[in-house]
């Protein structure tokens, strides 16, 4: 686990810096990012009890990915090493919790924590992923795969606007989840095959 969770924040530290290289510094608005992803998640999940809504939870575990993007940014600190940070979010995951909660519940807990703190609990967050049924394991191959998307996203164009969301009437997102479905996570080149496999399919490439 601690290896996994220090190149999770390796790869989210080198993401970041490509948007600002002095992003640690920078007091974005993390918190805020995480309590939208939040009522993103609910949207896939389904809160309109006046109609019929199935959980779409390939897209809900999508969204906790998202989550867990944000939050890993938000912990981090400009005197605090990649080391120090995985030996804090071991501690936190592994925290016992005899508390039982629904995604609805979790995805509003982790919210209203985000706000209230404007920060991220991780606590709050391994609730969610228990209400999920999503394990650390899948957490680390999600993440890497979505790190991958979002460097992809950046290549394309992200960020003056030209980047194509949606292909063939889908989300980006939505065809990344078919990809994880069909490569190898345990490669050795896991993350170039994602890249690969976005290139290919993506229309502008």
């Amino acid at each position: 686990m601690r290896q996994a969770l220090e190149t999770m924040l390796s790869m989210q530290h080198q993401m970041n810096t490509r948007v600002h290289p002095d992003w640690i510094n920078q007091g974005f608005e993390w918190y805020r990012a995480i309590w939208i992803e939040c009522g993103e998640l609910m949207d896939h999940f389904g809160y309109k009890w006046w109609k019929k809504q199935d959980p779409d939870m390939s897209q809900v575990r999508l969204e906790v990915i998202d989550i867990w993007h944000f939050g890993l940014s938000a912990l981090f600190r400009s005197d605090t090493s990649i080391a120090q940070l995985a030996e804090h979010l071991i501690g936190e995951l592994e925290v016992n919790s005899s508390e039982v909660l629904g995604v609805r519940e979790a995805t509003e807990a982790l919210a209203m924590s985000s706000l209230k703190s404007k920060s991220f609990s991780v606590v709050q967050f391994a609730a969610l992923m228990r209400a999920c049924n999503l394990s650390f394991d899948e957490l680390y191959r999600h993440y890497v795969g979505k790190n991958v998307l979002n460097f992809f996203r950046q290549d394309h164009g992200y960020k003056d606007g030209s980047y194509q969301k949606i292909w063939e009437g889908r989300e980006d997102n939505e065809h990344l989840a078919d990809l994880m479905e069909v490569l190898d996570s345990q490669s050795e080149d896991f993350p170039s095959d994602v890249y690969a496999a976005l290139k290919t399919k993506y229309p502008a490439s």
